[in-house]
């Protein structure tokens, strides 16, 4: 199972002008339906007056949600072209719209095709595509005595700690990369005195 992905790090901006048409394009890291609910509102609020609002979006480390949306203009000729840039560049968790105000002119199918696949270009041309590892998360609990043979598993197999609680009963939160997760689960276990709380959240 493939651990990494590409996404994008900032939200950014793009233009395309064709006929007096306006095509203006956004891109936006997400990562829940909620998220893109909202913010799909949001711009539809913002942009009121404008003629079409149509987006594309690809959720998930394995990039399995994917949803494209035309809002009125000809069926294909919006929401696959901005979903194609999505693809063409294997991105992920990004919500890319594309607000057109008319111009008055009609492009036609292969003119809205290309004006509505340039804005979208040109708003992912604008930001910074970052690759992402896919991480699991371990919760273990474990008494005072045996910090110290637990604490040596996390220096050695360096996870990020997320949440630690020492006293007589002790907590520790981890994240780690998911190719390295199997490893640290299997030391953490093999201490006595170790039980693991939750894991794969």
């Amino acid at each position: 199972m493939k651990d990494t992905f590409l996404t994008i790090s900032t939200i950014s901006e793009g233009l395309y002008k064709e006929k007096g048409s306006k095509f203006l394009a956004f891109a936006i890291p997400v990562s829940s339906l909620e998220e893109i609910k909202e913010t799909l509102a949001e711009k539809r609020k913002e942009f009121h007056d404008a003629r079409h609002v149509c987006f594309a979006y690809i959720l998930g480390n394995e990039g399995n949600e994917v949803r494209a949306n035309d809002d009125g203009e000809p069926s294909g000729t919006a929401g696959r072209p901005i979903l194609g840039i999505l693809q063409s560049n294997n991105l992920t968790n990004v919500l890319l719209i594309v607000v057109r105000y008319f111009g008055g002119t009609k492009l036609g199918t292969s003119g809205l095709i290309n004006a509505y696949k340039e804005a979208a270009a040109d708003a992912i041309a604008n930001n910074i595509i970052v690759e992402k590892t896919v991480d699991e998360t371990i919760t273990v609990r474990f008494e005072y005595p045996i910090l110290n043979n637990v604490m040596r598993v996390v220096k050695e197999e360096e996870p990020a700690v997320l949440r630690q609680h020492f006293d007589t009963d002790c907590f520790l939160t981890l994240r780690i990369r998911r190719r390295d997760f199997p490893i640290l689960l299997s030391r953490l276990e093999k201490i006595e005195g170790v039980s693991i709380v939750e894991e794969n959240l």
